[in-house]
């Protein structure tokens, strides 16, 4: 087993990484004479599922090996039509797709990546399609529609002919690398590439169509841990990683895929065969460009990191079911994470602060947290008349992290104490303990006259990354806090208090 401390190392060489990996695609864009469209899977930025499993890896990093090829990519954003129908949310930012487009194009431009256009797929019209049409062209942003296409992807006759794709607008573009993302799953990035290789090879350009996913890693074991962790971050969509059989029977050699791709695979070779003449891949993996497996360096670290990110997603899920804010197959995806915790080997005991913040709720009889520091040293917190169990740990983190000694009252009860009947005759508030918001709020205005106070207040950062867990689940005050933090939080799937309605 990796060491206590293994969430100091790093496990992923993110340099490395992303000399490789732009070496890769530059490589694959001359294997097809100058013009590659590349499916790019998962996030562009704000990779954090993959910080979380490869330490090393940077949030950004995909986006950063972009802008070694910046004069070469234009970036083309599906969004499947029905998705705006549904008023459709990307759940960890809280924002429909619509609004995510529109942050997607100005996060491009702010670092200086070329957007060429939107295309909205699946397009029959619909109301709140037509209106995101509008507004996009009002903003000066180029838009293109693909429609649905009947017996798709069976139906290769008919798709890959003047009916099918060829009923799609031609996007213009104007570079060699065409990066093709999306704001979420299922926005029709495949079909675009496919619909676009039609079009160029109708024009006499030739062009190819090459895939980029972070996850399931081809070139490491099927069961590895961090291969393990991709299946829990998806276990809603019900993605199973699998040994390509393609790539076996072409190479002799054992590579890891997932289902879908496998699945389509035949259909995507017929397809390409149809456009251009061959299909130039022998199995799903050959699509793929992706080198992360080649940057991992510690694969013990890594080993661990994911595990600790499949307990992770195991009792997030558990706290969506009791919220009530989960999916109708909330009970599978809990089954499926169970099993995906037997097959890495772990229990709830592996991860520290479970443990820890459920002793010190057991003694006290009232809800505790704890939070396990970059040292593998872990602080917890109690349930005071003054404060919140989470206010708690992260004062006595903040304490340990600056050198600050426990018998130190950071804030006086003076300071405390109106706060409190602020919240309880003006606010209406029935709890009078400080949430971690407004127990940071404390500390900042004690940090004027306070060196200690100021001290701990500077320890901040040293959280990001951290675990956390709490007895109870997290009030919403709480939980957005520890997540701006940085604190990667679990809670037991249970309220403080037992009533229907909970903020």
């Amino acid at each position: 087993m990796a060491p206590d401390n293994f969430m100091t190392r790093n496990a992923f060489d993110n340099e490395k990484y992303l000399q490789t990996q732009s070496e890769r695609i530059k490589e694959r864009i001359n294997e097809f004479g100058g013009k590659l469209y590349l499916e790019f899977g998962g996030k562009l930025f704000d990779d954090y599922h993959a910080s979380r499993v490869l330490p090393g890896f940077m949030p950004d990093s995909k986006l950063k090996m972009l802008l070694q090829l910046k004069d070469q990519v234009e970036i083309v954003i599906a969004v499947g039509s029905d998705a705006l129908e549904k008023s459709k949310v990307r759940k960890d930012l809280g924002i429909t797709y619509d609004s995510e487009v529109l942050r997607l194009i100005d996060e491009f431009r702010n670092i200086g990546l070329f957007v060429g256009s939107v295309v909205l797929t699946m397009y029959k019209e619909q109301a709140k399609a037509r209106m995101f049409t509008e507004i996009l062209k009002e903003r000066g942003i180029k838009v293109y529609h693909h429609y649905p296409i009947e017996g798709y992807p069976s139906n290769i006759s008919l798709i890959v002919s003047d009916e099918g794709y060829g009923r799609n607008d031609y996007i213009e573009t104007t570079r060699e690398l065409v990066v093709v993302t999306a704001p979420g799953p299922g926005s029709g990035k495949m079909a675009t590439c496919l619909s676009q290789l039609y079009h160029e090879f109708k024009r006499g350009i030739k062009a190819g169509y090459a895939k980029f996913e972070t996850f399931p890693i081809w070139n490491i074991p099927l069961k590895h841990p961090v291969n393990l962790a991709y299946e829990a971050a998806t276990a809603d969509l019900d993605d199973v990683n699998m040994i390509d059989p393609f790539h076996l029977e072409a190479y002799g050699k054992t590579t890891v895929n997932y289902n879908r791709d496998v699945e389509i695979f035949p259909v995507l070779s017929a397809m390409m065969e149809k456009i251009m003449g061959e299909c130039p891949y022998k199995s799903p993996t050959d699509m793929g460009v992706n080198m992360a497996g080649n940057c991992i360096i510690d694969d013990r670290g890594a080993s661990e990191a994911a595990r600790q990110e499949i307990i992770r997603r195991y009792y997030n899920a558990l706290a969506d079911k009791a919220k009530g804010a989960n999916p109708e197959n909330i009970d599978t995806i809990i089954f499926k994470l169970e099993l995906l915790m037997k097959q890495a080997g772990v229990t709830a005991e592996n991860r520290k602060v479970i443990p820890a913040a459920l002793k010190i709720a057991k003694e006290t009889g009232k809800p505790a947290a704890a939070i396990e520091l970059p040292d593998g040293q872990i602080v917890t917190g109690k349930t005071t008349d003054l404060m919140g169990c989470c206010s708690a740990a992260l004062m006595n983190a903040l304490k340990v992290l600056g050198g600050i000694d426990d018998e130190i009252h950071l804030i006086s009860r003076e300071i405390i104490e109106p706060i409190q009947k602020l919240k309880i005759k003006s606010f209406g508030s029935k709890n009078p303990r400080l949430h971690s918001d407004e127990i940071l709020i404390a500390l900042s205005m004690c940090a004027v006259t306070d060196p200690n106070a100021e001290k701990a207040l500077d320890q901040l950062p040293k959280l990001r990354d951290c675990e956390g867990h709490c007895s109870v689940i997290y009030s919403s005050v709480d939980e957005k806090i520890m997540k701006k933090l940085g604190v990667r939080i679990t809670c037991e799937p249970e309220y403080e208090v037992e009533k229907l309605y909970h903020v």
